[in-house]
């Protein structure tokens, strides 16, 4: 679009309804799309089409930053910032996994390997990009999730609480393994487990396999968890050494000193 600095504002009347209609961005583009459409004229139906693609793209954007707001992602790290041949996941699988198609079949992702391999790295690309693609995301640690049911279970919301995390197209639960759980933790785990199960998408990132999840949590509870967890599930496994420490080595953790 031609953008003229000089476009004179809207008359007061049509501000004054485009306000009250609630057409904030139709609204802010408006002085501009009419100036470009006087200049080139325009067809009506034309200016009509541009000012609500305008409207529509600004409401996509609202919706999308809240939703990036509301899924707690915790370091902004994107597919922009990931160096795929650094990664042990297969090329055809990350490309695969991208599509985000899994997500649209209510499948599972469970990546498991050694600590700094990039296993977190590679979920929250994939949760943006979900974002990104008007999906809903939400994003624990056991710890964080385990916190929010025990505080449901302490007001008696135990279902409310479950059934508004599982309305999100994607579930993410990052770094299993990394600190105890104990028996609040397996059971905040199987209560999202299994309200997802065959009708959301669940990730998860450990430094084991899922497979061993009871070593980590009450057999029984763990072993139910896994089992739905795992029936539509692609597993990936990690490997190598720490990105993060290659990086420290190679000088690409912090900026030079000057």
């Amino acid at each position: 679009m031609i953008t003229d600095t000089t476009a004179p504002a809207l008359p007061e009347a049509l501000d004054a309804a485009l306000r009250r209609m609630r057409l904030p961005y139709l609204r802010q583009a408006a002085p501009d799309v009419l100036a470009t459409a006087r200049a080139q004229r325009w067809d009506p139906a034309e200016v009509v089409r541009v000012l609500l693609a305008e409207e529509i793209r600004g409401r996509d954007q609202a919706t999308r930053t809240s939703r990036r707001k509301l899924a707690g992602l915790p370091a902004g790290k994107t597919f922009q910032a990931w160096r795929e041949s650094d990664s042990s996941i297969p090329p055809a699988t990350q490309s695969g996994l991208a599509t985000l198609e899994w997500i649209g079949r209510h499948e599972n992702l469970a990546i498991a390997g050694p600590s700094g391999t990039g296993k977190t790295h590679f979920v929250e690309a994939l949760a943006h990009k979900a974002i990104d693609h008007d999906l809903k995301v939400a994003w624990f640690t056991l710890e964080s999730l385990t916190a929010q049911i025990t505080r449901a279970n302490a007001d008696g919301s135990i279902a409310r609480t479950v059934a508004r995390i599982t309305r999100a197209d994607l579930v993410v639960i990052d770094d299993i393994g990394m600190l105890p759980a104990g028996q609040a933790a397996a059971e905040a785990f199987y209560r999202v487990v299994e309200a997802a199960y065959e009708r959301r998408s669940i990730a998860v990132t450990s430094n084991i396999h899922p497979s061993g999840f009871d070593a980590l949590m009450p057999k029984t509870l763990a072993t139910a968890a896994v089992d739905r967890l795992l029936h539509h599930a692609h597993v990936i496994i990690t490997e190598g050494n720490s990105l993060r420490l290659s990086d420290a080595v190679a000088g690409r953790g912090v900026m030079p000193l000057t």
